[in-house]
């Protein structure tokens, strides 16, 4: 019993400590919190550093499934990049009354 009041204790002890050190910056010190920050709005897909590489499984299936909803199958290309497939995921979505 004396082993279980011990874990119980230092798991306490973990948590609290843990907790105080995330509270102890201010709103300032996150840019996630500061809403005047507006760096991590939504970019225009031709300024995404990684906007060349390839569509991600999910922008293929989502184009996909878009391009069938749209009358538009052949809007569907497998080899866009990222940046050209979310501009198409944009428009179709628009066509196909998701937007």
């Amino acid at each position: 019993m004396t082993t279980t009041t011990a874990k119980a204790t230092s798991k306490a002890g973990r948590s609290a400590g843990s907790h105080q050190e995330a509270g102890a910056g201010s709103a300032s010190d996150n840019p996630k919190a500061d809403p005047k920050d507006v760096s991590n709005q939504i970019k225009d897909p031709d300024q995404w550093t990684t906007g060349g590489e390839p569509m991600t499984g999910a922008q293929a299936s989502y184009l996909k499934t878009l391009s069938e909803e749209a009358k538009e199958p052949a809007a569907f290309d497998p080899d866009l990049d990222k940046a050209e497939a979310s501009k198409r995921i944009d428009d179709l979505r628009h066509k196909a009354g998701h937007a």
